[in-house]
């Protein structure tokens, strides 16, 4: 068995509700679906979910050019899809950084083999720990009381955590948004604060303290993503647990910050760490250090979630802890996904939301039914499909 066809098609879907965050106003999500196709007639697909310049300097554009000029032609095509490893590790020999990219391949390989084997992909992952994962909800920045609003309408929603975003207005406006949660919300409820980076040490000392009277439960990458010494030196002067995100990539940053003693607990994007297959070694990392994991999304659809849902389902680790990865009811601006209208997302059959919870999909592969009519119609703007064959 071997790859003949290696197809990217640029896809937007717009969202029903903007999304704020620091410096960034998003109106639509910019995705890459994957095609590979191999001999027999079998396609395995996924969705890169939305690009970003700032998160992990992947755009469409990039991300297509890396898959469709270097990785079809030098390591996909021709070869027996099913020897993953093999396939990831020359991935990773050819190719620095652009692990998005590499993600988006990985997924279409492990959708393609839970195919010619007739089994979930959570299955190709060890099996099932769990039937399914706990949902923290993340909330769009504004004012106190459209955040503290709509916190009350996840709460009901079932949702076990609330993630408030910075950037809206001040660092005091900031410190406002998350006091009128708290207010909003009661003292036991699980609250978190993102700061994407985007707080230079100073900020982030004052600000944190102010949050800490608060009793959140961490504040995510308070600081850019390269100062893992000023991690490190926070940590150590605020009550609020640390966690890393931006900063915690690859296998040697979070080795460096477990060494470095900068953080309490990390995230994990499976797109930031290059795909299923390499995030099972990120969260034996984690594992071995005893920090806890949470998961998070570049936002993308019922395709880009999947991998997500398999994974927090499967790994033992992982699956004690809370799912972030809310990307096709963030765009359809839903709780619950038998609320996406019929046809308005990549995937015909998103993955199940319900109740503050998330199930993968049964079928083989991710289980995922691609909806054919929606990428001709939300095909990107002055972009076009590319395909490479063998």
């Amino acid at each position: 068995m071997k790859i003949v066809k290696v197809e990217c098609i640029p896809v937007s879907s717009p969202m029903a509700k903007p999304m704020v965050m620091p410096n960034t106003y998003i109106t639509r999500i910019d995705s890459v679906v994957l095609k590979i196709t191999t001999d027999d007639g079998t396609v395995g697909f996924a969705d890169s979910g939305d690009t970003s310049s700032w998160y992990r300097g992947e755009m469409q554009g990039t991300m297509i050019s890396m898959i469709c000029d270097v990785i079809a032609p030098r390591v996909l095509l021709g070869e027996d899809p099913r020897n993953l490893e093999k396939l990831v590790g020359k991935m990773d020999l050819l190719v620095r950084d652009n692990n998005q990219a590499k993600a988006t391949v990985d997924f279409a390989l492990h959708d393609l083999k839970g195919k010619l084997y007739q089994m979930p992909v959570y299955e190709l992952l060890g099996g099932r720990t769990t039937e399914g994962a706990r949902l923290g909800w993340v909330l769009s920045a504004g004012t106190p009381d459209q955040v503290a609003e709509e916190a009350k309408v996840a709460l009901s929603h079932g949702f076990a955590l609330l993630k408030m975003k910075v950037g809206h207005g001040t660092l005091e406006d900031d410190v406002a948004m998350a006091a009128a949660v708290r207010e909003t919300v009661g003292p036991h409820v699980r609250l978190t604060m993102d700061a994407n980076g985007f707080w230079n040490y100073e900020q982030a000392l004052q600000t944190i303290r102010k949050l800490d009277p608060l009793e959140l439960e961490l504040i995510e990458q308070p600081l850019p993503h390269w100062d893992i010494e000023g991690m490190a030196r926070l940590r150590g002067q605020v009550r609020t647990p640390i966690y890393a995100d931006e900063a915690a990539q690859e296998l040697h940053h979070i080795k460096d910050l477990i060494d470095r003693r900068a953080a309490d607990g990390l995230f994990i994007k499976l797109q930031k760490a290059g795909g299923l297959l390499k995030s099972q070694r990120w969260l034996t990392l984690a594992r071995l250090s005893g920090l806890p994991v949470m998961c998070g999304c570049m936002i993308g659809s019922g395709l880009e979630h999947s991998p997500a849902a398999h994974l927090w389902t499967a790994n033992q680790w992982a699956s004690q802890f809370l799912n972030e990865s809310l990307g096709p009811l963030s765009i359809h601006g839903v709780w619950e996904s038998k609320d996406i209208p019929a046809g308005a997302d990549i995937a015909l059959n998103v993955p199940r939301f319900e109740n503050g919870m998330t199930y993968p999909n049964e079928g083989p592969g991710l289980g995922i039914d691609l909806n054919e009519a929606f990428l001709v119609r939300n095909l990107t703007a002055g972009m076009e499909v590319r395909s490479v064959s063998l």
